[in-house]
């Protein structure tokens, strides 16, 4: 490879950074913000019914089963119409559909928009807590709009391709224009010949031998990340206070409050404190969580402590949402990025998306039908799940953390 009998190198990033120093490299933040203001339109568009639910079921008399067959119906129509679809019309009617179905899936409230949408408004009439929500997401939606017609294409995509004069001219876009980025685009060039001489990966290819362990890693860590009760909890935040009677707005502040507070100080301790760890921390508190949500529950189910059960409740949940925050929410995606090889990689993250988004639906389908069963066994189930994931990650998976691909590749195949 170009460039390669330098024994020691910074990362490009920092490197071509630290040369334009007199260049703001504003082009890289404006591009970040142009992507983060997509994710803050998702949050916009999934954070809208999480506390109007029970009012859009009185409004529209719809039962939970009812409502939940209309969304399924609308996610099956589009998935057959992306499967057959021959044109871009068929596959866009088909993404709407399947976006519309897992919308109403959802009754979801997302982490920072929480804070901006009905959380801190569930007096509020659902339809016109649509209006508010629309406010909210139209605005970084059309930032984001509008923001790629500002900021360059991929230099990656650009450069696999081949469009090479495009390619460095985006390069040099984002790294300044007095920057030398002969390095970098030599080294990105090099990296998409190697994978273009790879032998190309089928999903079948995963259940090589060779890639089996770290198939059971990926896949496992996405199974106990949503099997562990995170989509039910998350999507129905509002109606577990309500049922605990603690006052659902302030529980819902609260919430989005501690989830974001956790996140944002649990960023900068990931690579120090290395994923096995965090995992395990994280999967201990969400088995405490679930346990103090079921005393809860138990307690009111047979009339007692009448006073513990809102704040057994809240706690409860409470420690599980920061449990999740600190470490299962992310370190399954970690990790997952980390053990497979380049040639595989993009089937395999593709499919350990679909094993996860199958549990967030399974566990989200479910959650309402298993509280009305029992509300305290509900919560015991997602503790044993959660121990179970505690035992999984001390025997099967492996610290990654400051490793090569190949020191990983050793250790998950020795």
């Amino acid at each position: 490879m170009s460039n390669a009998s330098d024994d020691s190198r910074e990362p490009l990033v920092e490197k071509h950074l630290a040369e334009s120093k007199q260049e703001q490299p504003w082009m890289v933040y404006l591009s970040t913000f142009v992507a983060v203001c997509g994710s803050f339109a998702f949050g916009s568009c999934a954070g809208y019914s999480s506390p109007a639910q029970a009012a859009i079921r009185n409004d529209l008399s719809l039962t939970i089963a009812e409502a939940m067959r209309v969304s399924s119906a609308f996610c099956v129509a589009g998935w057959l119409a992306i499967f057959f679809a021959n044109g871009v019309v068929a596959l866009d009617l088909g993404r709407l559909a399947t976006g519309y179905g897992m919308g109403a899936f959802s009754y979801v409230e997302n982490s920072d928009q929480s804070l901006l949408s009905c959380a801190t408004d569930s007096d509020l009439h659902w339809s016109v807590c649509f209006l508010h929500y629309r406010h909210n997401g139209l605005v970084p939606c059309a930032v984001s709009f509008l923001g790629l017609f500002c900021i360059p294409e991929s230099p990656r995509w650009l450069a696999k391709m081949g469009r090479d004069t495009e390619f460095e001219a985006a390069l040099r876009k984002l790294r300044g224009k007095k920057t030398d980025v002969s390095e970098e685009a030599a080294e990105i060039q090099d990296y998409i010949e190697t994978l273009e001489r790879l032998p190309k990966a089928k999903a079948l290819d995963l259940f090589q031998r060779r890639y089996i362990r770290s198939v059971l890693i990926a896949f496992g860590l996405m199974v106990f990340q949503q099997f562990g009760g995170i989509n039910g909890i998350c999507f129905y935040t509002s109606s577990i206070f309500e049922q605990a009677g603690f006052p659902t707005r302030l529980g819902m502040i609260i919430y989005a409050v501690l989830q974001v507070v956790i996140t944002a100080l649990n960023a900068p301790i990931v690579d120090r404190a290395g994923r096995k760890p965090l995992l395990l921390v994280s999967a201990t508190g969400l088995v405490i969580g679930c346990l103090i949500t079921a005393v809860s529950f138990y307690l009111k189910a047979h009339d007692l402590a009448h006073e513990a059960v809102p704040v057994l409740a809240v706690v409860g949940i409470m420690m599980y949402i920061a449990s999740f925050s600190a470490g299962m929410g992310a370190m399954p995606w970690v990790v997952m990025s980390e053990i497979f090889p380049i040639n595989i990689k993009g089937v395999a993250g593709g499919m350990a998306t679909l094993v996860n988004w199958f549990g967030a639906w399974a566990v989200s389908y479910t959650f309402n039908f298993l509280m009305s069963w029992s509300s305290y066994g509900t919560f015991i189930i997602y503790a044993v799940i959660n121990a179970l994931a505690i035992v999984f990650v001390i025997a099967v998976v492996p610290e990654t953390k400051g490793k090569t691909l190949e020191e990983i590749q050793a250790i998950v195949n020795p």
